[in-house]
């Protein structure tokens, strides 16, 4: 992101929409030259409490010196909003156990513009080189396009709450030198205390008020020196006291005055609609209260959420579905029939793969892999408050002016009059990118009279998950005589799910017909990571996109979770053709790509790396996502029918590391979450559901399923990355790579085991 001054960012008009943006020219001279005319000042819209002093849109003082860190991204156990306030504070030189944190306010100051970068461009935008960048940029920016998602929060915002704490910092060092008669050069804060570097001080609410009437210097002089700074430092979390006292408020923990509620049925997967309810039924329950029906979903309210679950189970809704019913055998068919369609094309390619296959002996291999689920800890859920005067929605949302907006629709009121209240996740993987629980809610409120809060059940969350896409994978390659490889070509059958995505929140398609309106769009978002981190002369990548008949969603590390498992354990089968050791057929491939080398060295050494002989029980993957190199070994064997994992070694470079303890936490939480990938987190689907919906019964990790994990946390200078996406991808292929070694067989298929 570029330099700009704090609080200064392009402005736009309403009615741009993505299509007159990214279509027909998005980045041509006009538009630009007509948006570059139109005003770009905006100012931090903070909320001043009495006492407090504003000093920028990500930052509040107050008397007390207490320092309040304005964090705008949805907080979902991934611990921003610890890593955010510990970057401004360590420039601002505040005193750690003074930090306090509040949720932004919707701002295009707040605006997400290396996600939209990544999950908007296309091929005008490309075409359009850094035109076309600030043209994403610029639509993002008067969206006020508040996203969470893809590991950006820390690349998107660590320059900015820098420069945040840096401006503070001079202009309390400025209040302080016009007190104290001396230069403001000549004063520093460290500890959270102002000192002209002799015996005098002053606390940071001494001089608050004073401090926010001084200009900045044009240049911002950012604090030299390592001493005394909290950058590396493994700091608490901001959110661990209130999470472990009970006192931290989750969606379902909101209570209001004569608040309601609410459980929910939404009939089956696809364009479903509500044909009848017994009601006579649901009165039969204590404590129910009224039945709110929409065209394709039901709600029962009730005084508690066990007697409107209840009312619902009883009033048997029966829904009419168009269109065939989603199942696995139409599932794979998609799939299977997309090779053959006409809507495959080739997003990648280098070199000239014809005369390197032509006549050639080629290595062909088929991969598949089934919609895996969220299973998120905290159901969706929403509370929700309407009256004359507006509407007050409480919800953890990824996408929040996208949400608010989707609320008003539904209301049929302007954006002005809804309140959104954002709220930690418990738990989301990209599942809370979607909002409808917020909109459900608002419109269940408002039939009411009163504020209702909806948590979806368990098996409703299940069956409307929003899933990764499943995808089948036609892999190819040929060998030289020297073991390197020398063509390799990939087909990829899969859906867009992070187009389907957009269509939903951005331009409120209905599930169904986003899946539908995506089913001919090939695009690189449904392949990321396909693209190889080897140096490989002659390469390919082709994307058949499909309609699977199943709306999917944004998740974890999205498209790179089945691709990693494509390429790597394609790597490993390569390997074990050519008759080398897994590790050094990489390595020796890796010469332009020495972090990524790094890792694996790393990992093969920290776990005693055997070379991947037979009965050894390990496998090794690497990858990188963005500017995060990571590497896992596992050891892993069948034990009664059942996949045992009795360690797991990650080594990961995600550059310099604002706080290596949450760092490690995010690796560990994606290790687990790519187990759960590798093992589970899948279901059948039949006749438009879910074929099982317990989670005892989708084969999940369990502690007692994982053994000794161990994170490396590799030194780096280069700039931070997130932690939060790169080891999940790893598990599954080296999972898959450690079982050939004990079975001789080679698992392509995620999950690995039938869960049957």
């Amino acid at each position: 992101m570029g330099r700009t001054p704090l609080g200064q960012k392009s402005r736009g008009r309403p009615g741009i929409d993505r299509r007159t943006l990214l279509v027909g020219g998005g980045a041509g001279a006009g538009l630009l030259l007509a948006w570059a005319v139109w005003p770009r000042s905006y100012k931090a819209n903070l909320n001043v409490a009495p006492g407090e002093a504003v000093f920028n849109a990500f930052l509040k003082i107050d008397r007390a010196g207490q320092v309040i860190v304005i964090v705008p991204q949805l907080e979902m156990g991934q611990g921003v909003t610890t890593l955010l306030p510990q970057i401004l504070a360590d420039e601002l030189g505040a005193d750690w156990r003074t930090v306090a944190v509040q949720g932004a306010p919707e701002s295009p100051l707040y605006a997400n513009t290396l996600l939209a970068r990544e999950w908007l461009a296309n091929d005008w935008t490309r075409l359009g080189g850094s035109a076309g960048d600030w043209a994403l940029d610029q639509y993002a920016t008067r969206r006020a396009l508040m996203l969470t998602g893809g590991g950006t929060s820390v690349p998107m915002f660590h320059d900015t709450c820098r420069d945040a704490g840096a401006a503070a910092r001079i202009l309390l060092c400025k209040a302080a030198g016009r007190r104290w008669a001396v230069p403001w050069e000549s004063c520093d804060i460290r500890d959270g205390l102002i000192s002209d570097g002799g015996e005098r001080t002053l606390r940071l609410g001494d001089v608050v008020e004073e401090a926010a009437g001084f200009d900045l210097p044009e240049i911002l002089p950012l604090r030299q020196g390592m001493e005394g700074r909290l950058a590396g430092q493994d700091l608490p979390r901001l959110d661990t006291p209130s999470k472990l006292d009970g006192s931290h408020n989750f969606a379902a923990d909101i209570r209001l005055p004569d608040m309601a509620f609410a459980s929910i049925r939404q009939g089956p997967i696809g364009d479903a609609r509500l044909e009848s309810v017994n009601e006579a039924a649901a009165k039969s329950v204590t404590g129910f209260l009224k039945l709110v029906r929409a065209e394709r979903w039901v709600a029962a309210v009730g005084s508690n959420w066990w007697a409107a679950n209840k009312a619902l189970d009883l009033a048997d809704p029966v829904f009419m579905l168009d269109g065939p019913p989603v199942s696995d055998d139409r599932i794979d068919a998609a799939l299977e029939n997309a090779f053959d369609g006409s809507d495959g094309r080739r997003l990648y390619a280098q070199g000239d793969l014809l005369p390197v296959f032509e006549g050639a002996t080629i290595l062909a291999s088929e991969y598949q892999v089934d919609a895996g689920l969220h299973l998120a800890l905290e159901p969706m859920c929403a509370t929700a408050r309407v009256t004359d005067a507006g509407a007050e929605v409480w919800l953890a949302t990824q996408a929040p002016a996208l949400a608010r907006t989707a609320i008003a629709d539904a209301l049929g009121i302007g954006r002005d009059l809804v309140t959104l209240y954002p709220l930690h996740a418990g738990g989301s993987f990209g599942r809370k990118m979607d909002f409808e629980a917020g909109v459900q809610a608002a419109l269940i409120a408002r039939d009411m009279g009163r504020p209702v809060q909806l948590l979806w059940s368990r098996l409703e969350d299940v069956i409307h998950d929003r899933p990764s896409p499943p995808a089948h994978a036609r892999m190819a390659a040929k060998l030289g005589r020297s073991g390197a490889i020398e063509g390799w070509l990939a087909k990829v059958a899969t859906p867009c799910a992070m187009s389907q995505t957009w269509a939903r929140i951005a331009d409120g398609a209905l599930p169904h017909e986003a899946a539908a309106q995506m089913a001919g769009k090939a695009s690189r978002l449904a392949i990321a990571g396909m693209e190889l981190p080897y140096a490989i002369a002659n390469w390919a990548v082709d994307h058949y996109p499909s309609d699977v008949g199943l709306p999917l969603g944004f998740v974890r590390a999205n498209a790179h979770l089945h691709s990693t498992f494509f390429t790597e354990s394609f790597m490993d089968e390569l390997a074990h053709l050519a008759g080398m050791e897994a590790m050094s057929f990489r390595i020796q491939m890796l010469g332009g790509n020495p972090r990524l080398a790094h890792c694996l060295s790393t990992a093969a050494a920290m776990g005693g790396w055997q070379g991947g002989i037979a009965g050894s029980g390990q496998g090794i993957a690497a990858h990188r996502i963005g500017n995060a190199f990571g590497a896992v070994l596992v050891e892993a064997g069948i034990t009664g029918g059942k996949l045992s994992v009795g360690r797991i070694v990650a080594a990961v470079d995600c550059g310099d590391q604002i706080n290596p303890g949450i760092a490690r936490q995010q690796v560990e939480s994606g290790l687990i979450y790519g187990l759960a990938y590798a093992m589970g987190a899948a279901v059948p689907y039949d006749k438009a559901m879910p074929a099982r919906a317990i989670l005892g019964r989708m084969n999940l990790p369990r502690l007692a399923d994982i053994g000794e994990v161990t994170v490396e946390l590799i030194r780096s200078t280069a700039d931070s990355a997130s932690a939060t996406e790169i080891a999940a991808p790893l598990v599954a292929p080296a999972i898959a790579n450690a079982l050939f070694t004990v079975t001789g067989q080679r698992f392509r298929s995620l999950p690995l085991l039938s869960q049957d």
